[in-house]
């Protein structure tokens, strides 16, 4: 039996290619040679900035147990208060999510959670910081997954508000 290239591909690759297939995205994904857990490992296998992978952190609303996805620049870091203030109701709170919270939330395993294609739907937020970059490069459901889209492809595609979500850079 002969398998297509689309057929190898670990189930979490397979789902990103047919949602970004079914959107019209014009870019399948990618398989690296090597893992890239971190932003600095893609960004290194990728040959471009930091900034320009779009890494997906995952947090825990506390009042509903719904999970929240930030997709933020490579380079900076999430200010989880100002998300908190966006996407929790008045006192609300939000908790750091375990390895097993993002997978059953997500599908995914941390390390390769994709902006789309999502086990059950992410309470969504794009960092504007983003929008500094023409091409960002974001996981496609594995660690060595990746697909390339521009910052108005993942709004498009996410269809995720974009905000100030991130931290100062430390001095």
């Amino acid at each position: 039996m002969n398998l297509s290239a689309s057929e190898t591909l670990p189930p979490g690759v397979l789902r990103v290619t047919e949602v970004l297939a079914a959107l019209g995205h014009p870019h399948a994904p990618v398989m690296l040679d090597d893992a890239a857990r971190t932003a600095q490992q893609a960004a290194d296998a990728l040959g471009v900035a930091l900034g320009q992978i779009a890494k997906s952190i995952i947090f825990r609303r506390k009042s509903d147990d719904a999970a929240v996805l930030v997709i933020t620049s490579g380079d900076l870091r999430v200010d989880e208060k100002k998300v908190q203030a966006i996407v929790c109701a008045e006192g609300g709170k939000l908790g750091r999510a375990d390895a097993d919270f993002v997978k059953a939330k997500t599908g995914f395993s941390i390390g390769g959670v994709s902006p789309l294609a999502h086990a059950e739907p992410p309470v969504t937020l794009i960092d504007q910081q983003l929008f500094r970059f023409d091409i960002i490069w974001a996981a496609a459901g594995h660690p060595h997954g990746v697909f390339r889209l521009t910052p108005d492809d993942l709004k498009r595609l996410t269809g995720a508000p974009v905000h100030d979500v991130t931290a100062p850079p430390s001095s």
